[in-house]
């Protein structure tokens, strides 16, 4: 690494670090942050770095995680249970848009066929990290205008990987189908062919094999082979090389490995992602707002513009209230990270030109930054909507998560199917799992000691959190990361003795129960009954007795003497 090429790095970092937080704190985004940090340092900005093209070769491959992880996210049963919306509203919504803004590109901007054919669909999608945030953000992932706009979202990540296939088809001066296309398609079938059965029938049980293994570094290092081994398949094919992660994502996506997987990729997403959003930001000509401001905010009020319009009747025609499809029409409107993902594949490909592409890249921009005022109304709407509530069935993966699935997970997590309570759990045992998930129970691999694994396995959106697993400082340090990261949420853990479950309530559990304490009290009773102690009077006894111990549990230490 030569020393410039470090000096950019630092400047990237700096300026990330200075930016992100402060969007964030305005309630931008992280997406719009990096972007802006990218504008500051690069040749538009300041100046500090010159050279964009070192920064986008790195950066892309966080494009290349960033598919995978959505396609381990779109698992085909989630697709199954949103189809009506997915494939209803989605698609209808992908199409109507991409024809209708690339109609409009071609003939009233005098642009080439062949880039209205991609701009259409590019601005058609909409940002699935911003948006999910911000529904997230205001609790209505589970109303009727969380769950409408997010069946959007998957369908417009769907679209995302034969628009990728598309961009070198559309880049040449005019598509005909010769030997050389029909050998690419066959070489690009073969290959995807490949990776199917090699995920389908060798990527289990190599994870199984990693797994048992108890090494996290292995686990690690095998995560990230796969994202990067297809990519590399993929793109000697033709492809591109985030088709190749987006098929391994979604061969994974079903596998108990699932959210292991996702926690040891997300530091290697979240931060070669935010170097792509820098180098696009470097690429941002701000003098283009400047110059022309009319023109930079008339195509930004056309594009959202078309955007709800087109929304709106469909929400409306698909059952949906008028306050609901206005809500998911705003915050849709906006263009997100794949369309930057397209046109920087289009402008490197040579079908976008530099002007174009520094113009469309402006009005993306703006559109995200538009998004958190769109999405204030929108939330206005959703909750003055008469009836709006959050509905039974959700998005997350269940109601309760649990934190380990030994003997004492296995016996709560059987207590709540008998009620009739769904759960998921989480063991670091592959073992454990495999046996488990052979006897019905929806146990995924995962070490709970990772916050990533606990929020993709449904923390962010589970009403409780029950932490069992058998290790005293783990658990203490697993309930003080969930209470600083989910202040309101049930959170209720196992504990051995008195100290360590007075140190689990003072980190925030709602409740803590003794495993000594359980023991002690059974092994009394049964005593007792034995000699011929009444039931009333044992019940009385114990309750009282557990009553105490509870209180001193729930003691400060400031209180105890």
């Amino acid at each position: 690494m030569t020393p410039s090429y470090l000096t950019d790095i630092i400047a990237l970092l700096v300026a990330a670090v200075i930016a992100v937080p402060l969007a964030q704190t305005l309630r931008l985004g992280a997406v719009p942050g990096f972007l802006i940090a990218g504008l500051a340092v690069g040749p538009y900005g300041f100046g500090l770095i010159s050279n964009v093209d070192d920064i986008s070769h790195l950066a892309e491959i966080g494009v290349v995680f960033l598919l995978f992880v959505i396609g381990i996210e779109l698992k085909p049963s989630l697709l199954w249970q949103m189809r009506r919306l997915v494939f209803g509203l989605g698609s209808l919504q992908v199409l109507l848009s991409a024809v209708l803004i690339g109609s409009i590109a071609y003939f009233l901007f005098d642009i080439s066929s062949h880039a209205a054919i991609l701009i259409g669909p590019a601005l058609a999608l909409s940002s699935t990290a911003f948006v999910i945030q911000l529904i997230a953000d205001q609790k209505l992932i589970n109303s009727s205008y969380g769950r409408s706009s997010i069946a959007v979202l998957l369908m417009q990540d769907l679209a995302v990987v034969p628009l990728l296939a598309l961009v070198p088809l559309l880049s040449g001066p005019e598509i005909k189908m010769d030997d050389d296309i029909w050998l690419t398609l066959i070489k690009s079938v073969s290959i995807v062919a490949l990776v199917v059965f090699v995920g389908r029938y060798l990527l289990h049980p190599l994870l199984h094999r990693v797994a048992m293994s108890g090494s996290r570094e292995v686990f690690t290092a095998s995560a990230v082979l796969i994202v990067m081994g297809t990519a590399l398949a993929t793109e000697h094919a033709g492809l591109s090389m985030a088709m190749g992660a987006f098929l391994a994502g979604m061969l994974i996506s079903d596998s108990f490995y699932r959210h292991q997987v996702i926690a040891e990729i997300e530091p290697f997403r979240g931060l070669l992602l935010g170097m792509f959003f820098m180098s696009m930001g470097m690429s941002l000509n701000i003098g283009l707002l400047l110059d022309k401001p009319f023109l930079s905010l008339g195509l930004l009020g056309l594009l959202l513009l078309v955007k709800m319009l087109v929304l709106l009747p469909i929400c409306l025609l698909l059952g949906l209230k008028t306050r609901v499809s206005l809500a998911v029409a705003l915050i849709l409107a906006q263009s997100g990270e794949f369309s930057l993902v397209l046109f920087s594949l289009a402008n490197k490909s040579g079908l976008l030109g530099t002007a174009l592409f520094q113009q469309l890249l402006l009005v993306v921009l703006l559109s995200m930054l538009a998004t958190p005022l769109l999405a204030r109304k929108a939330e206005k709407l959703a909750k003055s909507q008469h009836g709006e509530r959050q509905e039974p069935e959700t998005i997350a993966e269940a109601p309760i998560v649990l934190a380990g699935f030994g003997r004492v997970g296995c016996n709560v997590g059987e207590i709540l199917t008998r009620s009739g309570k769904s759960f998921v759990a989480l063991d670091a045992d592959p073992e454990v799992v495999k046996r488990e998930r052979a006897n019905g129970h929806p146990v995924y691999f995962g070490d709970v000691r990772k916050p990533e694994v606990l929020i993709s396995a449904g923390a962010t959106n589970a009403q409780v959190i029950i932490v069992t697993i058998n290790d005293s400082k783990a658990t203490e340090a697993i309930v003080a990361s969930l209470r600083r990261t989910y202040p309101k949420k049930h959170i209720y853990a196992r504990g051995l003795g008195l100290p360590q479950c007075q140190s689990l309530s003072d980190l925030g559990a709602n409740g803590v129960v003794s495993e000594n304490l359980e023991a002690s009290l059974e092994l009394a009773r049964m005593a007792l009954a034995d000699m011929g102690v009444s039931d009333a009077i044992l019940l009385d006894t114990i309750d009282r007795f557990r009553q105490r111990y509870q209180s001193r549990i729930k003691r400060t230490k400031l209180d105890e003497p």
